[in-house]
């Protein structure tokens, strides 16, 4: 065939589709008819979940203040708050107090002259000028000298200088003291979280309490940056509600590897799962609101019929809704809005 005479007679085959598809629809038109496109209600099972918000934050159960058994002076600090250390690195220097020093000092004078004592005192007893009485409270007197040396080395005055490490990999939360600061013994000098020990620290809406309990999956996710999402326990739910935020609070349980992503204080949102349900999965076009509630239609002998629903996972698309769906009439989603109960409807071929 000429090619002058094949794209004329495309656009006229073009055209007469069109037309007869135009033509279809006034038709319908014509007849009352409502074109519209459907689908199938299938049942699924979807999750009920509570939504929550809060943040990372050291463990209670792990974490831990570190403090002396001895009073001192902070003469140098090596970390800051929030950063990250290892086993054995140097936190914070001390000097002793001068009353534990002076103490210890006084201790390793008694032993040495208790040490001398006794060796006098045994020469004595060699020599028949002693007696075995004496001997042994010598032998005692040094025993004692040692013991008083031992708790004051234990007590911080052995050394000018005493150097507080980290007790394993972890985080610091947050210094206690500040630097030439004194303290007295037993103080909180700072806290310390160990590596993977964080837990979530969430509130929730306070009629949502009496839906949770221990034990349930939480799906969490930090608010910031694209980071994956991960699962963890629910530990426990607050019975009162924290007058800051009027919220529940809830505490949540990490996995070992949301350590490695997350930093105390990092901000996270949270969906508790608290139940499975099944429900009517539909297409989110196809559900309605008025003043009665949701609804929506479907058809049946050719006619919509408007049918009430409860919206159960408004979330996604599809969507769930609870209602007295017919599993065998397909639901109207493009063409809904245009519709009341009982009109008639033509299904569309797009």
């Amino acid at each position: 065939m000429n090619r002058s005479l094949l794209l004329p007679l495309l656009c006229l085959l073009l055209a007469a589709c069109s037309h007869g598809a135009a033509d279809d629809e006034e038709a319908a038109a014509a007849k009352g008819e409502v074109a519209v496109t459907t689908a199938t209600p299938v049942q699924r099972t979807f999750h009920d979940t509570v939504e929550a918000w809060g943040s990372a934050a050291g463990d209670p159960q792990h974490a831990r203040a570190i403090s002396l058994a001895h009073g001192g002076q902070v003469v140098a600090l090596d970390v800051a708050a929030g950063q990250s250390v290892r086993r054995g690195q140097p936190l914070l220097t001390i000097a002793p107090d001068p009353a534990a020093r002076s103490a210890y000092q006084q201790a390793q004078s008694a032993l040495e002259l208790a040490s001398g004592e006794l060796q006098r005192t045994e020469q004595l007893a060699a020599q028949r000028l002693a007696t075995q009485s004496q001997l042994a409270t010598a032998r005692k007197a040094l025993a004692d000298a040692q013991a008083a040396l031992a708790a004051q080395r234990a007590l911080g005055g052995g050394s000018a200088q005493e150097t507080v490490g980290a007790p394993a990999d972890g985080v610091v939360n947050a210094l206690s003291v500040g630097l030439g600061e004194r303290f007295a013994a037993n103080a909180p000098l700072l806290s310390f979280t160990p590596a993977h020990a964080l837990v979530a620290q969430l509130g929730v809406q306070p009629e949502d309490g009496a839906r949770l309990h221990a034990g349930m999956p939480v799906q969490l996710r930090s608010v910031y940056g694209d980071q994956a999402a991960f699962v963890g326990t629910l530990r426990m739910i607050g019975q009162s509600i924290e007058p800051q935020t009027h919220l529940l609070g809830a505490q949540v349980e990490l996995p070992a590897e949301a350590g490695a992503a997350l930093v105390a204080g990092a901000a996270l949102e949270a969906q508790i799962r608290t139940a499975d349900f099944s429900a009517w999965a539909v297409p989110r076009a196809a559900v309605l609101h008025d003043e009665h509630g949701d609804y929506l239609f479907q058809i049946e002998h050719g006619h919509a019929k408007r049918v009430d629903v409860t919206l159960r996972s408004p979330e996604g698309d599809p969507i769930g809704v609870q209602g007295p769906l017919d599993a065998q009439a397909k639901v109207i989603v493009l063409g809904a809005y245009e519709l009341a109960d009982g009109d008639a409807v033509r299904e569309s071929a797009r």
